[in-house]
């Protein structure tokens, strides 16, 4: 699912319960991370909960290829739309995008607890800081 297909499932529901069975159901579809990828390097700071987080270049394409997971439910399902976001976009493009704001515009931010908003807005800076040392 491409992050315009997850916004617009998103914002047709009502009620945070409901955007919270779908949050979760994002997350069921990520795949694991095998445990060895599981690095200190990869830990996300910054997240209350832990993330690990991996950016690749694909070199035939010279776009991003992203994987991350974590030990919570939730957020493996708001790291899905995050890695949504990013995935397969070219890394100049990546730059100009705000996946922290468009949780804003999707109504997610005031639903998370500020650790869980924070946790997001690490998770997204660390993919910005990662896309600028690709380029």
């Amino acid at each position: 699912m491409d992050i315009n297909q997850i916004q617009e499932k998103l914002n047709s529901l009502s009620g945070w319960q409901a955007k919270y069975r779908e949050i979760m159901l994002l997350g069921k579809q990520l795949p694991s991370l095998p445990e060895p990828l599981k690095t200190s390097e990869a830990l996300v700071k910054g997240c209350e909960s832990n993330v690990w987080l991996h950016i690749d270049l694909d070199e035939s394409q010279q776009r991003l290829v992203l994987i991350a997971d974590s030990d919570t439910r939730i957020v493996k399902g708001l790291l899905a739309i995050i890695l949504a976001c990013y995935n397969h976009t070219l890394p100049n493009k990546a730059k100009d995008i705000d996946a922290y704001q468009l949780f804003e515009e999707m109504g997610l931010i005031k639903h998370l607890s500020p650790s869980r908003g924070n946790g997001v807005k690490a998770i997204v800076e660390r993919i910005q800081q990662q896309v600028n040392m690709l380029q």
